[in-house]
């Protein structure tokens, strides 16, 4: 399975891009699933649902499941965060895994970066960075993609991903 990132900081747009490179890729023909990494708790049930009355009473891992969709949710319990290939392994086959932070694994990744955000690039210190997505011009000396193209940007993903 191909896996393609886009790293960044906060604020600097990668759910937008996400969000606009999923319909251009599933257009081209691609089968597309996405992994999110977040910084912080997060919480996809709410409390009094069954589901989470079954985590809250010590269940390791509870699944909903319905007519239209699953969703499987594992507590940690003070165990060590899963890698991202662990993640990936549990992932059915697709033709592209787009990875949204993960920002220290080694997978091609795109830089998504506003100057007006405050933060410096995370190239060049992250070798995996192929490219860079930005609402400026930039002095680079990688490929820098127009943020607010994302077919352009999907035409790279894609070319990148036969190239390698």
């Amino acid at each position: 399975m191909r896996i393609f990132g886009l790293a960044g900081w906060s604020g600097s747009g990668k759910t937008t891009l996400l969000t606009a490179l999923i319909p251009e890729l599933v257009a081209r023909g691609l089968t597309v699933s996405t992994i999110k990494h977040a910084h912080h708790e997060f919480d996809i049930d709410r409390p009094g649902k069954d589901s989470w009355r079954h985590r809250e009473a010590g269940a390791t891992e509870v699944m909903v499941a319905s007519s239209r969709r699953w969703a499987l949710m594992r507590e940690l319990r003070g165990a060590p965060e899963a890698a991202l290939d662990e993640l990936v392994a549990r992932m059915s086959p697709v033709d592209l895994l787009l990875v949204e932070g993960f920002k220290r694994h080694p997978h091609p990744k795109i830089e998504v970066h506003r100057p007006s955000v405050g933060q410096p690039l995370l190239y060049p210190d992250d070798p995996h960075i192929v490219a860079i997505a930005s609402d400026e011009i930039l002095s680079v000396p990688l490929p820098l993609l127009p943020l607010d193209e994302p077919a352009v940007i999907a035409g790279f993903m894609l070319a990148h991903r036969e190239s390698g």
